[in-house]
């Protein structure tokens, strides 16, 4: 009785993603490309934090109901988003000051054609670019979701503790397998950072034996009024921070992973196999990573009336006043 309705899942989220195409925006809005290239240059070159804020914040939003632009929007009286999730109210503003700024361009110039949706996720992949990442196709066409809720989210994202058998289980909710979990793990932190509450426990009071002592000692430093001030960070790659590269693996193979969960995946054999790869084969690793950013972004995607156009990112339109 089942396989009726599981046929027409499959079928309507296979339809979802055929409905999307490179050039959806060519007759409606032929200026999206360069809108959305000038103001994410710009932008990287003031904040040059930009880009990991942004992969952040694109894989956070794919990872909890699909690439529907959801994370955008803002609590009100009304309703709790997935912003609202702990997790998420870590994300850098930066990423939001980016989408909006696309956004508030291409409604100027288009106004109601583009979709928030799509606006992420070729800002994030141009910015993946820009720091030295793999280019990759985004199809276009998403609409923007028309609910975010908090409850939605704890299923669906991992913390920085988490096991590898729970992060596999994550990851397998999105059709994501072992292989494109490290390369995208991999991805996502070659540029990223992390706030210092997250990785506390490896430092203070007592070190993590599997960490290297050179790096407890400079993260201790670095973190020593991380309880009072909540907004200090560091680099998950020590050695090349903000380049897009395959370093941060060679790093976990040397002990210098600065979250639990990434060095565990040198020491799990599911998946140090990989993480052997990718640090002895920079092209393997941008190879494997654009297409398994090709496949996420379009996961579970909203067309037609599954979603909308939003006038404004961070709320649905027919949100309370």
């Amino acid at each position: 009785m089942a396989w009726p309705l599981l046929l027409l899942l499959f079928s309507s989220l296979a339809f979802s993603h055929a409905q999307l195409t490179l050039d959806y925006y060519a007759k409606t809005c032929p200026q999206f490309d360069a809108i959305v290239r000038d103001i994410t240059q710009q932008k990287q070159m003031q904040f040059p934090t930009t880009a990991a804020a942004t992969l952040r914040v694109f894989f956070h939003d794919c990872a909890v109901d699909g690439c529907d632009a959801s994370i955008l929007i803002k609590p009100t009286a009304f309703n709790k988003p997935e912003l609202e999730y702990d997790i998420n109210q870590s994300l850098a503003g930066d990423a939001f000051d980016l989408i909006t700024r696309i956004k508030t361009a291409l409604e100027l110039a288009c106004p109601g054609v583009v979709s928030c949706a799509d606006v992420l996720a070729t800002a994030t992949r141009n910015l993946i670019v820009q720091t030295g990442g793999p280019h990759y196709k985004v199809s276009l066409g998403r609409k923007d979701s028309l609910v975010s809720n908090v409850s939605n989210v704890e299923a669906h994202l991992t913390r920085a503790n988490a096991t590898v058998d729970l992060m596999i289980k994550k990851f397998q909710l999105m059709d994501i397998g072992v292989k494109d979990m490290v390369v995208l793990i991999g991805g996502g932190h070659t540029i990223g950072f992390v706030h210092c509450k997250e990785f506390a426990n490896r430092i203070f009071p007592t070190p993590d034996p599997t960490m290297n002592p050179i790096l407890v000692e400079r993260l201790r430093t670095m973190c020593v009024n991380y309880t009072n001030n909540k907004d200090m960070a560091a680099f998950l790659d020590v050695i090349s921070p903000g380049n897009f590269d395959n370093v941060l693996f060679k790093n976990l193979m040397k002990g210098i992973g600065v979250l639990g969960s990434d060095q565990l995946l040198y020491n799990d054999p599911r998946t140090r196999p990989f993480v052997e790869l990718y640090a002895k084969d920079s092209n393997a690793f941008a190879t494997d990573f654009a297409v398994a950013m090709e496949k996420l972004s379009v996961y579970q995607v909203k067309i037609g009336n599954q979603g909308e156009v939003r006038k404004r990112c961070d709320a649905v339109n027919n949100a309370h006043a």
